[in-house]
């Protein structure tokens, strides 16, 4: 996608990217955890809830560079509606840090797209372990 476009799309288009690659990322990284369907869908559908996801960027903050936190920032203030089964500041959390993935996905920045998303793999997994 050309440089300029990626600029004038809106956070909340960004974060719509976003969470479609952080779905895809977080069922494929599970078929290494388990292969119940069941399973599979109670731990997804847990890691890429608004709470989790708002849990997983508080702990990996420090890892990012000081342009992807504008990149979280502009998705966290984006406005949107409101949330079904998080807080308004644990939606708007999950807002930016799908902004951010989706925003690295469609520069073809894949590296650290993988980076990122293998770090809140780690993060969120864990939290689920302590759960058990």
């Amino acid at each position: 996608m050309e440089e300029n476009l990626i600029k004038t799309l809106s956070p909340l288009v960004l974060a719509h990217i976003g969470d479609a690659y952080f779905h895809l990322y977080i069922r494929t990284r599970l078929l290494d955890v388990t292969h119940n369907i069941t399973r599979l869908h109670d731990l997804s559908a847990e890691i890429v809830s608004a709470p989790a996801q708002a849990k997983i960027y508080s702990d990996i903050e420090s890892f990012l560079t000081d342009a992807e936190r504008d990149i979280f920032r502009r998705g966290r203030n984006a406005k949107s509606h409101a949330p079904r089964k998080a807080t308004v500041a644990q939606y708007h959390a999950s807002t930016g840090f799908e902004a951010l993935l989706g925003e690295l996905f469609l520069r073809k920045n894949l590296t650290r797209l993988d980076e990122i998303c293998k770090k809140a793999f780690e993060t969120a997994f864990k939290e689920q372990q302590k759960k058990l």
